[in-house]
């Protein structure tokens, strides 16, 4: 039997990058874009190699531009994580895997290194697939804190909870990361919110960005550990952004929704170094009056925009400057 499953790209809303610490988001899934992972029986474990995993290039310009797209790593290293977390797990609730061996291949579609959270995807999409394999339940509100330690405890990757429990719930969520609530569960109070009261939502991203995602979150870590007033007050102030945006999807005020998308990331540019690439895809957008904030750590954004004439003249302005408009799929 082949076992195929999916984890989708996803889009910080409104609160981010307060999810790190301790605050408050909404994210809605982009089902444009995913991580598909495919898995059998076989003789012995095989994790099978995707072309940004082999170290084979043309020549020194290819392998240069490799390092550039993707970093030093490929996508196996997450599907190693993924395994050793799974196990790991089961080994802790007591939970006996059947002695059988299997064949692990992943593929993505979603654009690298803009703040998308492809690495995450991968890591959800592998442990959907062991569940499966294995017929192994984990329940909803722990997955996501297994596909996080994955990522932080094995790979040092730098990243919050945000992007694992929407890659796990779909749809349009609400997360409330209250530190006493996550101590006490294991993981945050999680809401699901309809999805279709939502706005015209666009979504953009550079096509021609090479950051490597996890390593620009500049010093706000350290000065929010070290008690930083500044940092620990604007934190504050974006989670509170999520907390009236689920009131003004709720209540369906897109007036008040697009307000608190560009205070998001007005608010984040007091703490956080922008860099000129990412204000030029922010700027351009607020041009043709939308609204604009990252969608994750930079290189894409998202926003609400007003009607088909803005959206056809979001697209013409996004491609001079090389960068790409979808619609996201949401449902």
């Amino acid at each position: 039997m082949i076992i195929e499953t999916r984890a989708f790209a996803r889009a910080g809303l409104l609160g981010n990058p307060s999810d790190g610490y301790f605050g408050k988001t909404i994210s809605v899934i982009i089902k444009n874009f995913g991580a598909r992972v495919t898995m059998y029986e076989s003789p012995e474990l095989i994790i099978e190699e995707q072309a940004v995993d082999t170290n084979i290039f043309r020549n020194l310009f290819h392998l240069v531009d490799s390092v550039r797209l993707t970093g030093y790593y490929g996508g196996t290293r997450l599907v190693k994580a993924a395994i050793k977390k799974f196990w790991e797990y089961c080994s802790e609730n007591h939970i006996k895997l059947s002695n059988k061996n299997f064949t692990i291949r992943y593929e993505t579609s979603i654009p690298r290194q803009v703040g998308l959270a492809g690495s995450s995807a991968i890591v959800t999409a592998a442990i959907r697939a062991l569940m499966q394999f294995y017929n192994v339940e984990i329940p909803l509100p722990l997955l996501p804190s297994i596909v996080l330690s994955a990522e932080v405890d094995e790979l040092g990757i730098n990243a919050g909870l945000q992007d694992r429990v929407i890659q796990t719930y779909e749809g349009c969520v609400y997360m409330d990361f209250d530190k006493n609530f996550i101590n006490k569960h294991k993981h945050g109070i999680y809401e699901r919110l309809d999805d279709t009261k939502l706005p015209r939502l666009y979504l953009a991203y550079k096509t021609d960005l090479s950051k490597v995602s996890g390593t620009i979150l500049n010093n706000i870590k350290q000065r929010f550990e070290n008690g930083d007033s500044e940092v620990i007050s604007t934190l504050q102030e974006i989670a509170n952004c999520a907390e009236q945006g689920k009131e003004a999807i709720v209540d369906k005020d897109y007036n008040v929704l697009n307000e608190l998308i560009d205070k998001n990331f007005d608010l984040r540019c007091k703490i956080m170094n922008i860099s000129d690439s990412n204000y030029e895809l922010v700027n351009t957008a607020r041009k043709c009056g939308a609204s604009a904030k990252f969608s994750g750590s930079g290189g894409a954004i998202i926003g609400i925009y007003k009607d088909d004439d803005m959206l056809r003249k979001l697209i013409v302005e996004f491609r001079k400057i090389n960068a790409r408009l979808v619609k996201p799929y949401i449902s």
